[in-house]
């Protein structure tokens, strides 16, 4: 009798239950088959390294695509998900150079210009003239003559070669500028001048044309009106290095890790989210273009925004490699700047995963990504991490490839940044504006 009677309460339970509109419970997780198969997307080779602007383009349009599935909204003002502006490519298309009646050899010479010709000489007073010497050091000299306020002439000590090569080949990657190229022009020869007087001549030209980017930009308006002007932001940079020099005959730098892997988490969140479908704040999910060369795309996006009404900002920057701090954790850049970083741990608790301060100070981490022009802004806008990047050997290589990730932990710490966000996205938590430090205005 007592079977009987079981059999008969179980059958009883499940036709209840299928007269029922049942709603399941969503996981705390996001869902590793989409970051799985968003990150080899995006770090395949028929994204050419998702370089600007050609491979970055195609990349852009697999972003829009994957928006538009998950069901998010364009950005108020925008007809699309791309953010589209404007930048100035810079080229040299030839450049002479010649010190005391001997002609420095190409390689040794760089121009920084945006000037159609240049036609100097020590006699005409065109240019100023530095000598930079053997003991000088040479990053802190040459750093404010990249974005030129005169006419100079630069001479460096041969003993800075190794040094002047790194210059060349960012100056020569880093060709797109925000604004059209003012009327200054900078020339750089690796040479030794002696004792005697400096006498030169100098001949180039310049080609300037307008290049079209876009960031990515998607929204999740918040089901609170009045929190209309609470805004969270989750970012990443969807660019990279494109084509490099070839190693061992291959030649795309894939960017599984930099920064496919935080692009991967920021589809895996909006598609988490929308899924959840409560959040308080409006939500808003951003592929930044144009981070490798000077974070063009940020300082665009953040400028179309009132700073103000961004109450945090989760910029998500390598996360496919385990933490110094083992599996289950990542850092948090400027982690004492605010107390997002506070917010999120207590958010965590239970779950077996931390967050921790930044490891490397030394590297200036905080304002080396896009949250930077935010915080400067006053935003609570960090970067969560997880490379080891003085050890990192595949940093900017043809070998950052996904084979090389660990997608199991990477899922875990996008799913860790969906939990412990969870405060912020229902307005139950505002994190602490930043104090702006000396030095580091809005740029």
């Amino acid at each position: 009798m007592k079977l009987v009677f079981l059999i008969v309460l179980f059958v009883h339970t499940a036709l209840l239950g299928l007269g029922q509109k049942k709603t399941p419970a969503l996981a705390e997780g996001v869902a590793p088959s989409t970051v799985e198969r968003v990150e080899r997307a995006l770090a395949s080779d028929a994204m050419l390294g998702r370089g600007v602007p050609a491979g970055a383009a195609k990349a852009a349009q697999f972003l829009v695509a994957e928006f538009e599935r998950i069901g998010l909204q364009p950005l108020p003002g925008l007809s699309s998900f791309e953010q589209k502006f404007t930048v100035f490519e810079t080229r040299t298309t030839a450049l002479f150079v010649q010190l005391n009646n001997t002609t420095v050899p190409k390689d040794k010479t760089l121009l920084i210009s945006g000037e159609p010709h240049l036609n100097w000489a020590d006699d005409d007073q065109s240019a100023r003239v530095m000598v930079i010497g053997a003991e000088a050091n040479l990053m802190k000299v040459l750093r404010p003559l990249l974005q030129p306020t005169e006419n100079v002439v630069v001479f460096i000590d041969p003993a800075h070669a190794a040094a002047f090569k790194q210059v060349a080949d960012y100056v020569k990657h880093s060709n797109l500028r925000a604004e059209k190229p003012g009327p200054y022009s900078v020339v750089m020869a690796l040479a030794a001048v002696g004792n005697g007087a400096v006498k030169y001549r100098v001949a180039a030209n310049t080609a300037v044309r307008p290049v079209e980017l876009r960031n990515v930009v998607g929204v999740l308006p918040g089901h609170e009106p009045d929190r209309e002007a609470e805004q969270v932001i989750f970012s990443a940079h969807y660019d990279h290095l494109g084509l490099i020099a070839k190693v061992a005959g291959d030649s795309i730098a894939n960017g599984a890790d930099d920064d496919a892997s935080g692009t991967t988490a920021v589809v895996a969140l909006a598609e988490h989210f929308k899924k959840r479908d409560d959040n308080a704040r409006p939500l808003i999910f951003v592929a930044f273009t144009a981070e490798e060369i000077g974070g063009l795309g940020s300082r665009y996006f953040a400028s179309q925004l009132n700073p103000q009404q961004v109450v945090a900002m989760f910029n998500i920057e390598m996360i496919g490699k385990l933490a110094k701090f083992g599996p289950n954790t990542a850092f948090i850049t400027g982690f004492d700047k605010s107390d997002l970083g506070t917010i999120l741990q207590r958010n965590l608790q239970g779950s077996g995963f931390r967050f921790e301060p930044d490891p490397y100070p030394e590297q200036n981490l905080f304002y080396r990504s896009d949250n930077a022009t935010l915080a400067r802004l006053g935003v609570p806008a960090h970067s969560i991490s997880t490379d080891q990047i003085p050890t990192d050997k595949l940093y900017h290589s043809v070998d950052d490839e996904v084979e090389t990730l660990n997608l199991v932990n990477m899922t875990g710490v996008i799913s860790a940044i969906a939990r412990s966000a969870k405060s912020i996205v229902s307005g139950q938590d505002t994190p602490t504006r930043l104090v702006v430090e000396p030095g580091q205005a809005a740029r």
